[in-house]
């Protein structure tokens, strides 16, 4: 019997998938190929919003830190000043940081002009390109697009981070650089590439030429997230991260080779050192100094022991919530700590390359090496360097939220998310009872929302997902608003000076309260640290403040609204000015000249010139190399930025570098390259911490052999007309 096979049915192929949509190497980096559609609109209205926050009325603003400005306008005038980060056209001193923030600006007045605006808003724009960056990050690692926009929003809304991409300290590049950091150390657990590894190497050490070493604070973390999560054998793993620190070595020390190894007769001298060395720069002043407070020529590091802070506050775990940083970066602070530790719990038994418990190794990790750091560290510390927290809270507090979300059937999950909403209402409410008249009405109803929203999370798991939704909106909205009440502020007032602060008045910190201020004087509107402010503050002052013991105006440390700052200060305070404001340095002291005079802009924010003095400066001024020399680079900065010539600022930033020598400045007047000297404003008759004591020197011999005159309260000496034919 013959059997009949039915013929083969042939299946057709199914139609091949569409081809994804060809996106630009942006839209691939931000955007999923499936993405729903309010993905888009959401991203989009982010980005817009923090351009908005971070670059409305931002001209108000000024020149910002003077001592960068002026550093900025000689590199738009001459490109050797623009490689080395000069102070002044003419190159007598350097920045005292490595310039590559310097670089940016200055190509930006290059193109546009010098104004505040050409000076900032290249600042602004890095702070917009960090909040896309996180967001990508966070979302890349498979927490979603709704966690990478929270990521973003919350690192946009930190005040501190508010107030430094509206400014010009190098903190905007720093960040920016080290969030490319973390994106690649993502990318490269991802594919094991060796490309994405050696580039963590290279954004960390073109970070480092933002910075120097505080760079290296995420480089823990990068590199342990690697060494877990990094999918090849162990070593190889191992020879990827060697070659990472390979390119990180030359990315950053290419540059200080090429300036160690220029003689120093043909480049500046290296601001901040005591050595004319970027070497010893690195590692002194800005290196190790900063963590053990020894920082030879410094205004004062720490307490030289235990946690002690000196002048910069005490160091210890509780550092970044006490008054002076506590509303510049810790609103969230305590959500992260909590969600930093409930996210490696959930993620503890997965796969050894999982990608979520690596981002959280990348960004816990930056976020507790750099918190311990800052607040242990006994040297010069100020609060707006917690800027660099402010992408590692967005980053573990939407991971960390996202995780526990998705659990929140668990009430071990749940518990745990509605006390991390309940921490953050009370820090809140705490943060904002500091500045007690700031929105006194948000205070309450942040709390009550916060621990509503927390109740309401708990339960949850009786709720639908519309009621969720909503429970889980009004836990960000509370936990948001005071920040974002914080970060507005921030935005709608002028800062100026080498200390600024965020936020509104604080009692007990620098927001210009009691012990603190600054805005256009230095601190945020009015005082400085320790204690005077415009209207007095500890530890001593006289009658309107100053520190340790100011004369009859002489507002904070170190140069306060009117005056003359520390050791004396005021309208002929005694012993005699220093670096204070508009009156600083009496007629009696004058910061180690006999001649005295005020005027200096301070140690801490540049001069307002007024139109007598520039018309005195601009004349002649092509026939001289610096149309004037003053002590210290803020005090040089406010007329060099007036007229646009050079101004040697003598003993660089604090005025105890030891450039230029007493036996040099002579020779520079000898050979008629240096119209006037500003008086007034030496730092020390003895250097300052170790420091050099040249500027005071100068001080005196320019007063024994030259005739002092008063322009506009200011005291200016002709140093091409000596008393005696003799001198010089």
């Amino acid at each position: 019997m013959t059997t009949t096979l039915p013929p083969p049915v042939i299946e057709e192929p199914a139609d091949p998938p569409a081809p994804p949509r060809d996106r630009t190497g942006a839209a691939r980096l931000f955007l999923g190929r499936n993405d729903a559609a309010w993905i888009r609109p959401s991203l989009i209205t982010l980005l817009v919003l923090t351009a908005v926050l971070y670059i409305w009325g931002l001209g108000a603003s000024g020149w910002g830190n003077a001592f960068y400005s002026a550093a900025v306008q000689a590199g738009s005038e001459s490109w050797k000043a623009f490689f080395y980060g000069s102070s002044d056209a003419a190159n007598a001193i350097t920045v005292d940081k490595t310039p590559a923030a310097l670089w940016i600006m200055a190509l930006s007045v290059r193109v546009f002009g010098l104004s505040s605006w050409s000076i900032l808003v290249p600042q602004a724009l890095l702070g917009v390109a960090t909040t896309g960056l996180l967001y990508a990050t966070v979302r890349r690692a498979g927490f979603g697009p709704a966690a990478g926009l929270l990521a973003g929003a919350i690192s946009a809304l930190t005040p501190v981070a508010v107030l430094m991409f509206r400014f010009n300290n190098p903190d905007a590049l720093l960040v920016l650089l080290m969030v490319a950091g973390a994106y690649a150390t993502l990318r490269a657990v991802q594919t094991g590439s060796t490309k994405w590894v050696a580039l963590i190497g290279v954004f960390v050490g073109f970070a480092f030429l933002a910075k120097m070493l505080q760079a290296l604070l995420v480089v823990p973390a990068f590199g342990l997230a690697y060494l877990i999560a990094g999918p090849p054998k162990l070593g190889k793993r191992l020879i990827q991260l060697v070659l990472a620190l390979v390119a990180l070595v030359v990315s950053a020390g290419w540059y200080i080779a090429i300036v160690e190894l220029v003689p120093a007769s043909m480049r500046p001298y290296i601001g901040g050192s005591q050595n004319n060395s970027l070497l010893e720069l690195t590692l002194g002043y800005n290196g190790l100094g900063r963590l053990n407070g020894d920082e030879t020529g410094s205004v004062g590091g720490g307490g030289g022991g235990g946690n002690a802070g000196g002048m910069w506050g005490e160091g210890g775990p509780l550092r970044l919530f006490e008054s002076a940083q506590g509303g510049q970066i810790s609103w969230l602070l305590p959500a992260a700590l909590i969600l930093l530790v409930a996210g490696l719990v959930i993620t503890a038994r997965r796969a050894r390359t999982d990608a979520q418990r690596a981002a959280l190794i990348i960004w816990g990790g930056w976020l507790m090496t750099t918190a311990l750091v800052f607040s242990f560290m006994q040297g010069i510390f100020h609060a707006y360097y917690t800027v660099a927290l402010a992408p590692a809270i967005g980053g573990v507090v939407a991971m960390g939220a996202t995780l526990l979300w998705e659990r929140r059937r668990n009430i071990f999950a749940a518990l745990t998310l509605g006390a991390t909403i309940a921490v953050t209402a009370w820090w809140s409410y705490t943060l904002l009872a500091r500045s007690s008249d700031f929105l006194p009405w948000l205070r309450l109803p942040v709390l009550i929302a916060g621990i509503v929203a927390a109740v309401a999370v708990v339960a949850t798991f009786r709720l639908g997902r519309r009621l969720a939704l909503v429970a889980a909106t009004v836990a960000a909205v509370a936990g948001l608003a005071g920040p974002a009440a914080y970060a507005v502020q921030t935005a709608s007032e002028p800062h100026t000076g080498s200390i600024p602060s965020a936020g509104p008045a604080v009692a007990g910190g620098f927001g210009g309260g009691p012990g603190g201020g600054g805005g256009r004087g230095g601190f945020n509107r009015g005082g400085g640290a320790p204690g005077g402010g415009a209207q007095g503050g500890a530890p001593g002052g006289g009658a309107q403040g100053g520190a340790p013991g100011g004369g009859a105006q002489g507002g904070g440390f170190p140069g306060g609204n009117q005056g003359g700052g520390f050791p004396g200060g005021g309208q002929g305070g005694a012993p005699g000015g220093g670096f204070g404001g508009q009156n600083g340095g009496g007629q009696t002291g004058g910061g180690g000249m006999r001649g005295g005079g005020g005027g200096m802009g301070g140690l801490l924010n540049a001069v307002e010139v007024s139109d007598e003095m520039k018309t005195l400066l601009e004349a002649n001024a092509d026939q001289y190399t610096w149309v004037a020399a003053a002590i210290g680079s803020q005090s040089a900065s406010g007329y060099q930025l007036a007229t646009e010539k050079p101004v040697m600022a003598v003993g660089g930033f604090n005025g105890t570098d030891p450039s230029p020598t007493l036996e040099e400045f002579q020779k520079y007047v000898t050979d008629g390259k240096i119209h006037y000297f500003i008086g007034g404003g030496s730092f020390s008759r003895g250097g300052g911490n170790g420091g050099s004591s040249f500027s005071s020197q100068i001080s005196e011999w320019v007063a024994a052999n030259y005739t002092a005159k008063t322009v506009d309260s200011t005291t200016i000496y002709d140093l091409t007309s000596p008393t005696t034919t003799g001198t010089a």
